[in-house]
């Protein structure tokens, strides 16, 4: 009897994560991809959205989330935070474990989850693949986005493990400052070795 692989895939901000997860997603591996569930959640008619208003009022409209709103009330107030975090985290487990079921008889899924470490969401996954590329690639990334401030990116990986500590906990590195094909070598190579 076959066991479907469970392959944790995590990174840091800009590391290029969304690029790798779409290579798994081209080479016929399935991806949940947490932040797209969270999305979802806190989106048009989410069933996140009356939990979040109730907890952090003037956030939402109709058509789902204000995320600058929201955003601002949550930057910089770990406990506030963590109140956000206890509401959507077991709303997307209970997501991910639909995933799972729903492909159960395939060889191989990826979980896609930034804070795969952090959360202790490596438990459930055979082995885990974190993306890095040097600090000065991953900031012209992040800075490069609409809205991103040197001062937000700083806040941001202030909240997370930083690259190496993820590098020294993960059973595969991909480096993603070698350029797209370099890195689509290298997940082609994983998933062949499955």
């Amino acid at each position: 009897m076959s066991r479907t692989t469970i392959i944790g895939l995590t990174g840091s901000i800009g590391m290029g994560k969304s690029t790798v997860a779409a290579m798994f997603r081209r080479l016929g591996i399935p991806v949940f991809d947490a932040d797209a569930e969270v999305r979802r959640l806190q989106g048009p008619g989410g069933r996140a959205l009356a939990a979040i208003e109730q907890l952090f009022p003037g956030t939402t409209h109709p058509g789902g989330l204000h995320r600058d709103r929201l955003g601002a009330a949550v930057f910089g107030d770990h406990a506030k935070l963590r109140a956000l975090e206890r509401l959507l985290h077991p709303l997307v487990a209970e997501a991910q474990s639909a995933f799972l079921g729903a492909h159960r008889l395939k060889p191989a899924i990826v979980l896609d989850v930034p804070l795969l470490f952090e959360k202790d969401g490596w438990r459930r996954c055979h082995f885990t693949v974190v993306v890095s590329a040097p600090f000065r690639v991953q900031r012209a990334r992040v800075l490069a986005r609409p809205g991103m401030t040197p001062e937000k990116f700083a806040g941001i990986l202030k909240g997370q493990m930083p690259d190496r500590e993820k590098r020294q906990r993960a059973d595969v590195v991909i480096e993603t400052g070698r350029g797209r094909r370099h890195t689509w070598l290298a997940v082609k190579s994983l998933v062949a070795a499955l």
